[in-house]
């Protein structure tokens, strides 16, 4: 009991010094310490029992706040108010003097007196019981207005009159003040405690735990320990409590006139929000009506929308039913009278839609207006049809007018129409397949006659090139036909194999056909190829040309099937068949396969494959005829007559300069395609040729006139391979390798016609020195005469030897690297010779006869200079 009686005096104490209005206000509410009442009067002094209310929201309020908010503590002035007043709704009040009974002599205050306060309108009581110890406040039942309150006089009055009356107490009583401290007794009377009231009712079992507990509070150990008594020790924290509110009422009286400004302010603000709640009332019913009345509208609008739209779609419908439907008199004059024009082609259009209406859509045949409708539209059809079929067959006579430019009259007028074929294919399928006849019908003619007269032409300029005769192994003596050939037998002739310019025909691929007028005025002829290539070329531009035309105009590639599967190739197929077999010229042939080889690429690149199959049987064609050629050269060489092509003379033959231009021809044209059975060919005539080559070089009675032979008509071969521009394949290098083992016997041959002597001498009394040396050796006697010798005539042997070299070999080059190879030769086989004297017994005197190694240097250079 006396730890909770120490722990509610120390609480109370801290809220009284934070918070001091809060304080007071729980204070005095009833408790089993503490007990007092307070009754309600009204005019009639009857009063009934209540309780103090705690204000809230009041001025006093803003006021503490403000106080606490300033570091300040509230005046005990407040305090009183609170206990003098009911702390209603008031919001605010003002009292009169506070009128206080001075206590007696022994400082007690008479118990049967009253402390009142009076105000204008506001009386108040408190009354103390008999006792002394219970206060009882008495206030009027019914309790005036704010407005009321307000007119009562100011703070600065109350203020000031409560000052005065205290200031009237007597000195004894203040020294008593002043001495003991404010006591609120003298205000108020004391406010016993219901100790009495409450023992009896209290047990004091526990107590003896409870002083346990609290025996290490410090406090509380001060108080047992000093015997304090517990009312003297309460009566103190009282006093301190009474100190500290008439401290807080002191700064309520100087805030007094901030609470007054306060409660205008505070006035003025609920006027003005009272209107603004007024006007936002208003405002909130004319939304909340207008809301409605939009939902309203908006509910309307939707249906409205919504009729709207169905209307719309009906509409739609309905007017697209009756513009699909409906054959205007405009329509039917364009049909019937109009010219066939771009306006004529557009009415078509809408013709045939409105037929496809007529016939597709399910609605309109159960709709009465087919019965008016669906007569008109058949008769328009029929007079359409009718008058495109007669147009159509005017445009296609056209065609056949001679001069005419067939891709212009295409390009420029049918295509205009091409509507008219396709209304025709749906409407009239039987006059679009009469239309489509006459068309193939007529480009069959044209295109016929237009071939057969420019294959015609192509033929008067025409070079022949070659016959049968002219084969690599055939001798020229005995077909007598150098001389039989007309005007240009040497130029046709030297095409026959070689390639030379023919090669240009693969550049000029893509270049425009031959115009044969023109080149018959300037009196040219073409070898085949030229004229091939002009006849595939225009073969080629007019098929695209037709294919095109025929894919937009019918729709189809039927169409262009049928012309180009008739005469006009029929046309080329018959010249064609008619030139191949009698073409021998084996690099035309080539040439030929190639150029069906770029046009197959070229039509590729077109994205046409109209003429797959045309090529492809040309090119099947020509490779069959050139391996029959090609065997024809391989069996001249191979059946040659060597007696007959044998002549004296050990210069290239003509038939090995064929072979070597055929070669060359061959192998150029076959660089970019890389064709093994051409390879494979191509060694098989090599070893013809090489074999009759041998066999001609036998013919010679000389060993050195044959190895003349060879080597000559190996270099010219080796010479032809590289002048054509390529590596010429394994040929060369077989060549090149025989070529060097005839020159080295040639250089032997050579040497040994001038300086036979001195060439055995070192190659067996020399070797015969340094292979054994038991061996008799060579002695100054043996030696003296050779280098005699060969210091006597050495140059003129050179000169010879030099002379011999340029009659012998036609070509300059390899003559002048033959030279050199003697040269070097005699050179070794003189050192080894002075070799041999210097180590013969007695070969010192022999060294004035010696020729210095640098004089046949010289003369070595000399040789070289020259050539």
């Amino acid at each position: 009991m006396l730890r909770r009686l120490k722990q509610g005096h120390r609480m109370q104490l801290l809220e009284w010094q934070k918070n001091p209005i809060d304080s007071v206000a729980r204070s005095y509410p009833p408790s089993p310490h503490f007990t007092r009442s307070a009754r309600l009067c009204d005019g009639s002094g009857k009063t009934g029992p209540g309780l103090i209310p705690k204000p809230t929201g009041s001025p006093l309020d803003l006021y503490v706040k403000n106080k606490q908010a300033a570091g300040q503590q509230p005046g005990f002035f407040i305090r009183t108010l609170f206990l003098a007043l009911s702390f209603s709704r008031l919001s605010h009040f003002s009292l009169s003097p506070l009128c206080v009974t001075p206590p007696d002599r022994r400082g007690r205050h008479d118990r049967s007196q009253q402390i009142t306060a009076t105000s204008n309108s506001l009386p108040l009581s408190l009354d103390l019981d008999e006792k002394g110890q219970k206060l009882k406040a008495n206030f009027p039942s019914s309790l005036p207005t704010a407005v009321e309150l307000h007119q009562i006089a100011d703070f600065d009055k109350l203020t000031n009159s409560f000052i005065s009356g205290m200031e009237a107490t007597s000195a004894v009583e203040m020294q008593v003040v002043e001495k003991q401290g404010f006591d609120l007794g003298l205000f108020i009377g004391d406010l016993s405690l219901d100790e009495d009231a409450i023992s009896d009712d209290e047990s004091l079992d526990g107590l003896h735990e409870e002083l346990e507990e609290c025996k290490n509070d410090e406090e509380i150990t001060n108080i047992l320990a000093k015997g304090t008594k517990l009312r003297e020790y309460t009566k103190g924290v009282e006093n301190n409590i009474r100190q500290v509110e008439l401290d807080s009422i002191q700064d309520y009286i100087k805030e007094s006139e901030n609470l007054v400004l306060l409660h205008d302010q505070i006035r003025d603000c609920d006027n003005i929000l009272s209107q603004m709640e007024t006007l936002l009332s208003g405002f909130q019913a004319e939304i909340g009506s207008i809301s409605s009345e939009i939902k309203v509208l908006q509910e309307k609008s939707l249906d409205m929308g919504l009729k709207l739209k169905n209307r719309k779609a009906a509409e739609s419908k309905l007017s697209k039913f009756v513009e699909d439907i409906i054959i205007s008199p405009r329509m039917i004059d364009i049909i019937v009278d109009g010219e066939v024009n771009e306006e004529y082609m557009k009415t078509l259009e809408t013709l045939s839609k409105k037929i496809k209406f007529l016939d597709a859509d399910l609605m309109v045949k159960t709709a009465r207006a087919l019965r008016d409708v669906q007569p008109e539209a058949e008769r328009l059809r029929q007079k359409a049809v009718s008058k495109i079929f007669e147009f159509i067959i005017q445009k296609f006579y056209a065609l056949r007018k001679p001069k005419t430019n067939i891709q212009i009259l295409q390009q420029s007028v049918l295509l205009k129409y091409k509507y008219a074929i396709s209304f025709l294919k749906e409407h009239g399928k039987e006059i679009y397949t009469e239309v489509r006849a006459a068309y193939v019908d007529t480009m069959n003619k044209v295109l016929s006659a237009h071939f057969r007269a420019y294959i015609q032409a192509l033929e008067k300029l025409q070079l022949d090139i070659a016959t049968s005769t002219d084969l690599i192994g055939v001798e020229t003596r005995s077909t007598g036909l150098l001389f039989s050939r007309g005007k240009e037998p040497i130029k046709s002739r030297s095409s026959v194999f070689a390639l030379g310019e023919r090669i240009n025909i693969l550049k000029e691929i893509d270049q425009p056909a031959l115009i044969p007028h023109i080149a018959e005025a300037n009196s040219q002829k073409y070898p085949y190829e030229v004229l091939f290539r002009s006849l595939q070329k225009l073969l080629m531009d007019t098929a695209t040309s037709e294919y095109l035309f025929c894919d937009d105009f019918f729709g189809e590639e039927s169409s262009f099937q049928e012309i180009f599967s008739g005469r006009p190739i029929q046309v080329i197929d018959e010249h064609f068949n008619m030139v191949l077999p009698n073409c021998y010229d084996a690099i035309g042939l080539m040439l030929m396969i190639r150029i069906i080889h770029q046009h197959q690429l070229i039509m590729f690149r077109r994205r046409i494959p109209c003429l797959d199959s045309y090529l492809d049987k040309v090119n099947m064609s020509l490779w069959p005829r050139f391996k029959m050629v090609f065997d024809m050269h391989l069996s001249s060489l191979r059946n040659a007559n060597v007696r007959s092509l044998w002549e004296d003379d050990v210069h290239p033959h003509y038939v090995m300069r064929r072979y070597a231009e055929f070669t060359a021809s061959l192998v150029h044209l076959n660089v970019e395609h890389g064709d093994g059975q051409l390879d494979l060919n191509l060694e098989r005539l090599r070893m013809a040729v090489e074999d009759l080559l041998g066999k001609l070089a036998k013919l010679f009675s000389k060993p050195k006139s044959q190895t003349i032979f060879l080597i000559n008509n190996y270099d010219m071969i080796i010479t032809i391979l590289k002048e054509a521009g390529t590596e010429g394949g394994k040929a060369q290098l077989h060549f090149e390798e025989i070529l060097k083992s005839n020159i080295a016997i040639y250089v032997e041959e050579l040497l040994l016609e001038h300086f036979s002597d001195l060439i055995r001498f070192v190659k067996t009394r020399a070797s015969e020195e340094s292979g054994s040396a038991g061996e008799k050796q060579p002695t100054v006697q043996e030696v003296e005469p050779l280098i005699k010798d060969f210091g006597s005539r050495w140059k003129a042997a050179i000169e010879l030897m030099h002379k011999d070299v340029i009659t012998s070999f036609s070509n300059f080059l390899c003559g002048m690297e033959i030279l050199k190879a003697t040269l070097t030769q005699l050179l070794l086989y003189y050192t080894r010779l002075s070799d041999c004297v210097k180590r013969i017994n007695g070969g010192s005197a022999l060294n004035k006869d010696l020729v210095s190694i640098s004089s046949i240097l010289y003369e070595i250079k000399k040789f070289s200079r020259t050539f």
